[in-house]
């Protein structure tokens, strides 16, 4: 049967430069196309990690040469991301679905996602953005009064506080989009962070991660699956040791026990596990996918991928 299905890709997967990204979403399209022409309904979002921080640092810079400019929010360069990340993203997939002789249109929205203003995130800043730096380089820039942790082993990177997301705001325009027949870009990098006051909507300098906002969009829309695409085939556990174990399929049970054991790296395979878990609890028939960007099809089909039910 056909399905409705929230794909996530990972901001790293996308790449480090404009000429990284241009030749990863190629790829990203021809999985995203596989799934359509199997005659699903496609919404995609993605990651920003290393395009906002890129894009906040040049800000910066260009504020520190021209004082008389003002800062930009990092709201504004999540939003700046969500089209540049966009833009790409659409003609890869339109110029994909034309190869194969399929007509359908392909949009990206701007979207905003609302955050609690008391979310306790607010108060130990934690997600990673920006390019990975030696411990000599994070050394420099905390010297600076930046924030820099430890990520997962992969070295170090500046943090920003990531609340949970509440609401998707365009949530009407992308269902609007859907029941047309358009492949759907939106909430990529996890969404413009916005705290509601009356009518005004209010950008925090923050970042929500995409693997959640994209099951908060998954719920809203219905949806079937959410595939969350990474850079392994399967979830493992005791990974990086000699009795590493790939899994299959888990249960809630299961997920919640591993997560318990501490077997899934925070700012790693954490918030995808969880956020995985939140949208198959969510409703009978909603199943969640983690599993490589050219496996989400054989994932689909039951063949590979960790499936959580």
């Amino acid at each position: 049967m056909n399905k409705r299905i929230v794909i996530a890709l990972g901001g790293n997967a996308l790449g480090n430069t404009l000429k990284d990204q241009m030749e990863s979403v190629k790829q990203a399209a021809k999985a995203i196309v596989d799934l359509i022409e199997d005659g699903h309904e496609v919404v995609v979002s993605h990651g920003n990690g290393p395009q906002v921080g890129m894009i906040q640092m040049a800000m910066a810079e260009y504020h520190k040469a021209n004082p008389l400019v003002p800062m930009i929010p990092l709201s504004v360069c999540v939003a700046m991301s969500q089209a540049y990340i966009g833009y790409d993203l659409q003609n890869a997939i339109r110029e994909e679905l034309l190869d194969r002789g399929i007509e359908k249109g392909v949009a990206t929205v701007i979207t905003q996602v609302r955050v609690d203003p008391l979310d306790k995130a607010f108060e130990n800043p934690s997600k990673p953005i920006g390019y990975f730096m030696t411990k000599e380089e994070a050394d420099l820039e905390i010297a600076k009064g930046e924030l820099v942790k430890e990520d997962a082993g992969r070295g170090y990177r500046k943090v920003v506080a990531s609340p949970r997301p509440v609401e998707i705001i365009e949530i009407d325009t992308v269902k609007a989009l859907l029941d047309q027949g358009v492949v759907v870009i939106a909430g990529g990098g996890g969404g413009i962070p916005v705290m509601s006051q009356g009518h005004h909507l209010k950008g925090v300098n923050a970042v929500i991660d995409k693997d959640f906002a994209s099951g908060v969009l998954a719920k809203a829309i219905d949806a079937d699956y959410l595939i969350i695409l990474t850079a392994v085939e399967k979830v493992a556990i005791n990974y990086g040791k000699p009795d590493v174990k790939w899994l299959s399929e888990i249960s809630l049970e299961e997920a919640k026990k591993y997560i318990e054991e501490g077997q899934f790296a925070p700012g790693s395979m954490l918030p995808k596990v969880e956020a995985a878990m939140d949208f198959a609890a969510s409703g009978k028939n909603r199943y969640s996918l983690i599993t490589l960007m050219e496996k989400a099809k054989e994932g689909i089909d039951g063949k590979t991928g960790t499936i959580i039910r």
